[in-house]
């Protein structure tokens, strides 16, 4: 019960911070992705929005995401989030190691960046979900786990579109033919921009990669245990 009480009041702290105003800079960085990419044609905006879609989906529908590992039923809280946070280290330590090798190898390495991390993304996510008792093979807790990935990977006004629908999930849960992937693809593209561009830069590739896909990840983690806890109160699960 103490460390329920103690995870309650950090979900109550991690809202707070998710609900504030982003700071001048970010919102200026915003507006000008926003800008640019109006300018970008249609059909490349398709072509972009298709592929993300693809891959988004490939990580979803992929039977190699489903973790063989089978966890006991009645764990406390406290023990699915000790659980979490062991895959996670693990989690980090591969996306650490795969930015400094993709970020070092020069620009098509640093491309392949990009699929590579978003699956080191989804195994963790089907883990911390499987972690909780939840069915992962099921449409809708697929389409939760997308939900909490835009949580982690968004801009201010999305995020807190995601929060609410993630903080109404027990009474209205999202069908994944309702994901905008326009939306998703464009918003994830967005948050991660400056800092994977520069992971293509000489020299400083491998240590950027590194330290930004370590941060990714820790971003995630966070972010995935906050949400599953507002379905675990909800719940009482």
């Amino acid at each position: 019960m103490e460390y329920e009480l103690e995870a309650r009041s950090g979900l109550e702290q991690w809202k707070r911070k998710m609900e504030k105003r982003s700071g001048f800079l970010n919102r200026t960085a915003k507006s000008a992705q926003t800008k640019l990419n109006q300018w970008i044609p249609e059909k490349v905006q398709a072509v972009i929005t298709e592929s993300v879609k693809k891959m988004v989906q490939g990580a979803l529908y992929s039977s190699e995401f489903l973790t063989k590992e089978q966890y006991p039923q009645h764990l406390s809280l406290q023990e699915k989030e000790d659980l979490i946070r062991k895959k996670l280290e693990r989690s980090k330590k591969i996306a650490t190691a795969e930015g400094a090798g993709t970020g070092a190898g020069g620009l098509f390495l640093g491309l392949a960046d990009f699929p590579l991390l978003l699956s080191i993304k989804m195994k963790f996510l089907f883990e911390a979900a499987a972690i909780h008792g939840y069915d992962t093979e099921a449409p809708f807790e697929r389409s939760f786990i997308l939900h909490v990935f835009q949580l982690a990977f968004s801009s201010e006004e999305h995020r807190q579109k995601m929060l609410t629908v993630i903080e109404g999930w027990q009474e209205n849960p999202v069908s994944p033919d309702a994901i905008d992937w326009r939306v998703l693809q464009q918003e994830y593209r967005d948050y991660l921009d400056f800092v994977k561009m520069m992971q293509l830069v000489p020299g400083i590739g491998a240590a950027v990669g590194a330290y930004a896909n370590y941060n990714l990840l820790e971003q995630l983690g966070e972010t995935a245990i906050q949400a599953y806890r507002i379905r675990y109160f909800s719940s009482g699960k």
